[in-house]
């Protein structure tokens, strides 16, 4: 197994490469929207570092009567806001510039067409005043969600009466948790609280602030109509304009919160984090092997193997006088077409072979994919079995290749051959020789002298012992073709078992090896974006 490890903070141009490849690697695996918001992400942060890095775009974002316009106002020391109270006033964002010259094109993909300059210490701010988030309008909402979504820092405007209200905290506030370092969250009103209770305030906020992954986050107090904490703010606003990092900080935070949606697209996921996955090995078992085998019918193969020889042998060394019949019966490697290489004429796998087979696949998806969350589980499963249409033909063609290539007639064959010949030439010679004898007595003429072996006449000799050498010959070829049948057929087992063996591991373990190494690699990518 391969363990891959976190590794070390990177830039945020390696994040960037990082997160759109990943999203690449989650292509067909994710969901589509989680795919393209990581796309998205790219795409805008690529936008973002071509406009100017010398402003700062800041929002004040906040629900209706929570006094944004005011703060608005008050921090850009003009009226340019409307002030209202129970009713929302601002339908459209506006902009409040200090230091206006190069910021036209940031403030044109901003969207925001409503600009105010303002004279001040604060050069390359801008700052923005939102629709309330829970205007009964649908633009609000959108022109909101929209902002939210590209502006480099974001103040969130609360007030005494809703700063618990859930709208905020479960639209907004938990799901930017990742965006803590540039968000400021601001209690404003708070000169319509004694004194004591805005601590009490304050202390129950900042617990439902770390309840949403935002303990730490820049807690103010101020009052709009007062003044109180405004400084403090000012300052705030001011440093991080000055240091001009808020615009990078927010597009590494858009980065890590998208590599988490690939990484966890449900809520409730509870696999590995990226930097802790393990890659199982996977290798050929010998279950998928087995199975393999049986639906290729290698059983038949290995069996037609042996017969085939001990069918040839005979042919090839049996007794003259009988081999002829041996020749009537069809060759069993030739009857399953396999004598040459050809496609085979086996018949197909049972209902039980393939369901073997079937289950061997899976098996093999199973293990794979043990220990790999989903989706990639399921994508590592179907990758077990995407080239299954493939087996039945690769694994005829490897079976005639293999089988047909173990049919070759051993040299001994011709020897015993040769040997049974002259066996026959020895017992037509002994024949005619008596026949000759025979016709010579019948005829009552003088015939010569017949040589003998001992007391058998050589005549009778050729004859008699030429049948019964041919027959010994017959019997010693035919023990021999047994056993070397039985060598042929466990060669050609071993033989199509290798190739088998390679066949699954091209059809079936590299294509799993593959989604694995996909998946791994998309974890390292995951990984280096959330750095």
């Amino acid at each position: 197994m391969k363990l891959l490890r976190r590794k070390a903070e990177a830039s945020l141009d390696d994040r960037l490469e990082a997160l759109a490849e990943a999203a690449d690697l989650a292509e067909g695996r994710l969901g589509p929207e989680t795919v393209e918001r990581a796309r998205a992400v790219v795409t805008r942060a690529g936008v973002r570092r071509g406009l100017s890095v010398d402003h700062t775009a800041v929002t004040l974002a906040g629900a209706t009567g929570s006094g944004k316009s005011s703060l608005f106002n008050a921090l850009s020391g003009t009226d340019l806001a409307t002030v209202g109270v129970t009713r929302p006033t601002t339908s459209k964002a506006q902009a409040a510039l200090w230091g206006p010259d190069g910021s036209g094109p940031l403030l044109d993909w901003l969207g925001v067409p409503l600009r105010h300059t303002v004279e001040g210490e604060s050069p390359g701010l801008i700052l923005l005043d939102l629709p309330d988030h829970d205007s009964i309008e649908l633009s609000h909402r959108e022109e909101v969600d929209r902002l939210v979504a590209v502006v480099d820092l974001l103040v969130w405007v609360l007030d005494p009466q809703k700063y618990a209200d859930a709208a905020v905290h479960e639209r907004y506030l938990r799901p930017l948790a990742r965006h803590r370092d540039v968000m400021v969250v601001v209690l404003n009103q708070v000169d319509r609280l004694p004194e004591n209770a805005v601590k009490r305030c304050l202390d129950d906020l900042r617990g439902l602030l770390a309840a949403d992954g935002l303990d730490g986050v820049p807690l103010l107090a101020v009052s709009a109509r007062t003044g109180a904490g405004l400084p403090e703010l000012r300052k705030l606003l001011e440093g991080e304009v000055s240091r001009r990092r808020a615009w990078s900080s927010r597009l590494a935070a858009d980065v890590a919160s998208s590599a988490a949606a690939l990484w966890a697209p449900e809520a409730a996921y509870a696999g590995p984090a990226p930097g802790e996955v393990v890659v199982p090995e996977v290798t050929v078992s010998r279950a998928l092997t087995r199975a393999l085998a049986q639906a290729a019918g290698v059983p038949v193969v290995v069996e037609a193997v042996a017969k085939s020889h001990r069918h040839r042998s005979t042919a090839a060394t049996g007794w003259p006088v009988t081999r002829w019949l041996r020749k009537l019966r069809p060759d069993p490697l030739r009857r399953l077409h396999l004598a040459r290489g050809s496609r085979s004429s086996l018949p197909p796998a049972t209902a039980v072979q393939a369901s073997a087979l079937d289950t061997a696949l899976r098996d093999v998806g199973v293990a794979a994919s043990a220990g790999v969350p989903e989706p990639w589980a399921t994508a590592v499963r179907h990758a077990a079995r995407s080239r299954s249409g493939e087996l039945t033909d690769t694994l005829d063609r490897v079976v005639a290749t293999v089988s047909g290539g173990v049919s070759r007639a051993p040299r001994w064959w011709r020897v015993a051959g040769a040997a049974q010949w002259l066996t026959v030439a020895a017992m037509a010679a002994g024949a005619i020789w008596l026949l000759v004898v025979f016709g010579l007595d019948y005829l009552m003429l003088p015939r010569p002298l017949t040589p003998t072996l001992g007391r058998a006449p050589w005549p009778t000799v050729l004859l008699i012992g030429g049948a019964l050498l041919g027959v010994l010959i017959a019997l010693v070829c035919r023990a021999a073709a047994w056993l070397g049948g039985r060598r042929r057929a466990r060669k050609a087992a071993k033989a199509l078992r290798a190739r088998i063996e390679q066949v699954a591991a091209e059809l079936v373990i590299t294509p799993t090896r593959d989604e694995l190494a996909r998946y791994a690699r998309f974890a390292e990518c995951v990984t280096v974006a959330a750095s």
